[in-house]
């Protein structure tokens, strides 16, 4: 029997409260699937940096607890991550993450021994969760006492113990790889708690651990599905790569990206953040070094710019950078000398510097995690903003080419000599002189090298790829600043002349499932009703007594059945059945009291009897009661089985929206006829609302975009459609099903198209879809209101085999 039975429909139910994002929600499948027989099994969680891998912590306490388990304990690395942990779970804090069913009693070092406490821990209707530093756990030394070993006098026993005995704790680890068997002191310390399961988050697995991951996000992953910034490894064509050099170039574009963040924040109604340079040492004397070269008047000259943090840093350092997202916070660049690889989660980093060599593979993630988180949540289409920049610098390129979780999917490979070495003097090859690795596409644009994934399934569908590094010359970063800096105050809405477009989206009313007598059709009263043509007899049961005597003389007395007598009845007019049924529907209480609801009922009485055989001329025909009685019950039984279906028949009302919506303007742009990479916008066009488009896939969308916008398409004008969004459809199952394009045509015929690649055009979700959007035209063509809609669905074969509008509509044989 399992200890916690997989619930998906919990899943599904916390993903939705809590706002997961795709891979923390398939994480929390995953673990729950791993986890039920609760045999003590350790599992691992590979989430790339910046993620949210605190989600995926918030959605698995609160699944375990949703299933009974009342003792969860998070262990932390260190006291930065505690403090994060402790702020994501405890209500009003800015970190809290809300929507868990069961809010936990928060036991931490602070609190655990006093009263109330330790009351808790004994009261098994209580949530409770544990959150501690792995230090706090480990066994005691001759030179150190530890007080979650030691006899608590409310506990009654240590808290260590306590917890040990928990038949239902469940241990999450964060940073997994810190407690690696290697680790022995950390890893005995959670281990030997013997917990009903292990469940590791990291970004960096241990070696020795690959064997327990049951789900892997990778940062290319995340970087290509557009959760985080992309790297943008920035180098100088002229070869030179002296600090000074480098940390010259770093303030420059940090100073000209605060100019575009800042300006972008101020036209869409966000909150100022300014971008931070990272600068990441080997030793204290490296830092002290860089901080004091940022300190010159030609970088970053003023008070409390540059912020050094080592391990002798000052608790006010430490304040100062607790708080480098406030808006009032004048840190412009932070020095580091790698203390700050793990837990500190900020949005602000804009550009990465890596000062001399960086000595572990693991560490290179971290450092770069620390960079990609998006500052305003999500991609914003301007690339100072989107784009994190490395400063390149060949140790840390190198590093980055030798990390093995990003060698395949995100780092270009370290170059071979050239087989004639630069003349001496000559600077060295640039970068997009380098062969990358096979499995990458490359595109030059803008001189800029951009290397792209290969295409992808999500969610059952295939995707084209992404781009997931760019390599850019210090020049072409300039550029494309520029741009940026122009455009961020600018807005992308409409092109000049182009029209709005009145969507009608069809929703479920957000009330009670009302129920009518309405619903129950004539047919269905008469066919109860032609079961009572005739009278059901009652019958009398006969039996005869019969006396005689045995061999001994005595009397015995028998029994024999004799044959049935029908039994005299109480016979009623049929008013007065007809009256009985109509009362009988009207006392379920289902309906209210309204005419419409009478009217139906005397429909529903008249047809019943119709169907016996008895018309309203009939009213003095007489009736058993036996078989007023069953038609009663027999129209009771209609009625109720119609109100247990209503779900079937719902309500629907319109919400009519317009669109396109204002937003801004993208700046990292391509034409039109360029060669294609997912996400990057696309124009301007000469017949789209709006002059530049983004698109998942060449093969579909984009190739749908290039026939609308044919002179000769027979296409007025075309608006390509983005989730989330405005537009949708909804599906039987609730979910919003958001088409790729909505295309006027020259008959002022509204077309919603969506295009599939031939491999997913079969994939049953994509038939619903379908079928859900063939069944909303209908419903807004017959309403009338809206003018006229249609539903357009074509494949990869369609689009090779037409060429304008008219024919694609003759290949795909939509509804009309």
């Amino acid at each position: 029997m399992t200890w916690l039975p997989y619930d998906g429909a919990l899943v599904e139910e916390i993903t939705a409260r809590m706002d997961l994002r795709r891979p923390n929600a398939i994480g929390l499948s995953k673990v729950a699937e791993a986890i039920q027989d609760g045999d003590g099994r350790e599992v691992v969680c590979d989430l790339a940096t910046g993620v949210g891998k605190t989600y995926l912590a918030a959605g698995l306490t609160d699944y375990v607890a949703v299933q009974g388990v009342r003792n969860v304990l998070i262990v932390t690395p260190g006291t930065t991550i505690q403090n994060k942990t402790i702020d994501n779970f405890t209500p009003g804090s800015p970190k809290f993450v809300s929507g868990a069913e069961i809010q936990p009693l928060l036991i931490t070092s602070d609190n655990f021994s006093r009263g109330q406490v330790g009351d808790a821990l004994h009261d098994n209707t209580i949530l409770k969760l544990f959150v501690f530093n792995v230090q706090q756990l480990t066994k005691p030394t001759i030179k150190t006492s530890k007080k979650t070993r030691e006899i608590d006098e409310f506990i009654g026993q240590g808290l260590y113990d306590h917890l040990r005995e928990a038949d239902d704790l469940v241990i999450i680890a964060d940073e997994h790889h810190v407690y690696r068997e290697k680790a022995k002191a950390f890893g005995a310390a959670i281990r030997d708690l013997n917990p009903r399961a292990l469940i590791g988050l990291t970004a960096t697995p241990d070696e020795a651990d690959r064997d327990k991951v049951v789900y892997q996000y990778t940062l290319a992953d995340a970087i290509a599905d557009g959760l985080v910034k992309t790297p943008v490894i920035v180098y100088r064509e002229d070869g030179q790569k002296d600090i000074e050099t480098q940390l010259a170039d770093a303030c420059r574009l940090r100073d000209r990206k605060e100019m575009v963040w800042h300006g972008w924040a101020a036209q869409n109604d966000k909150p100022k953040i300014s971008p931070v340079l990272f600068v990441v040492c080997q030793d204290i004397k490296d830092a002290e070094h860089v901080a004091k070269l940022l300190a010159q008047d030609s970088n970053l000259p003023d008070p409390g710019q540059v912020l050094l943090i080592t391990s002798q840093s000052s608790d006010k350092a430490l304040a100062e950078l607790a708080a480098v997202e406030s808006p009032d916070s004048a840190v412009r660049a932070v020095v580091s000398v790698n203390m700050l690889k793990e837990g500190w989660d900020v949005k602000n980093i804009g550009v990465i510097v890596g000062y001399r060599a960086l000595a572990s593979a693991t560490l290179t993630e971290q450092v770069l995690g620390r960079g990609l988180r998006l500052p305003f949540g999500s991609r914003v289409s301007v690339p100072a903003i989107d784009h994190v920049e490395l400063v390149a610098h060949d140790s840390y390129r190198k590093l980055l080419a030798n990390k093995d979780a990003l060698l395949e999917h995100l780092a270009p490979p370290v170059p071979e000599p050239a087989p004639n070495p630069p003349a001496p003097g000559q600077p060295p090859l640039p970068f997009d002189q380098f062969q990358p690795q096979p499995s990458h596409s490359e595109i030059e644009q803008n001189g800029e090298l951009h290397l792209v994934g290969p295409a992808q399934i999500k969610d059952g569908e295939q995707v084209d790829g992404s781009e997931f590094l760019i390599l850019s010359s210090m020049e072409a970063a300039d550029e494309q600043l520029n741009k940026d800096q122009a455009a961020a105050s600018r807005v992308l809405y409409k092109a000049d002349g182009a029209p709005s477009i009145t969507f009608p989206r069809r929703e479920r009313e957000q009330l009670p499932v009302s129920f009518s007598l309405s619903f129950v059709e004539n047919s269905q009263a008469q066919a109860i009703g032609a079961t009572f043509t005739h009278e059901f007899p009652v019958h009398l049961k006969r039996q005869a007594l019969e006396a005689h005597r045995d061999v001994r003389g005595q009397a015995v007395v028998r029994t024999q059945q004799l044959a049935d007598a029908d039994a005299t009845q109480k016979y009623v007019p049929v008013a007065a059945v007809r009256r009985d049924i109509e009362d009988r529907i009207l006392d379920l209480g289902l309906v209210p009291q309204e005419l419409s609801e009478l009217n139906a009922t005397h429909r529903i009485a008249r047809e019943f009897l119709l169907g016996a055989g008895v018309t309203e001329d009939d009213d003095e025909a007489l009736w058993s009661e036996r078989r007023t009685d069953q038609a009663v019950a027999a129209i009771e039984s209609l009625i109720k089985d119609a109100y247990n279906n209503r779900r079937l028949h719902p309500k629907w009302t319109y919400t009519t929206v317009e669109v396109p919506i204002r937003r801004p303007m993208p700046t990292d742009t391509a034409g039109r006829w360029d060669k294609f990479i997912k996400r990057k916008w696309y124009g301007p066009w000469e017949h789209s609302i709006q002059p530049y488009a983004q698109f998942d896939a060449a093969s579909t969308e984009f190739t749908m975009a290039q026939i609308f916008d044919s002179s000769q398409s027979g296409v007025q004008w075309w608006l390509r459609i983005y989730e989330p969004g405005e537009v949708w459809i909804e599906r039987d199952n609730g979910k919003k099903y958001y088409p790729d394009f909505i295309v006027l045509d020259k008959q002022g015929v509204y077309w919603v198209v969506e295009g599939k690649s031939d491999k997913d055009a079969g994939h049953s979700d994509v038939l619903d879809k379908k079928k859900a959007a063939e069944e909303w035209a209908r419903f807004v063509r017959d309403d009338g209101r809206f003018g006229t809609w249609r539903y357009l669905f074509v494949t990869e074969t369609m689009l090779g085999q037409a060429k304008t509008w008219p024919e694609l509509i003759v290949k795909a044989k939509p509804e009309m």
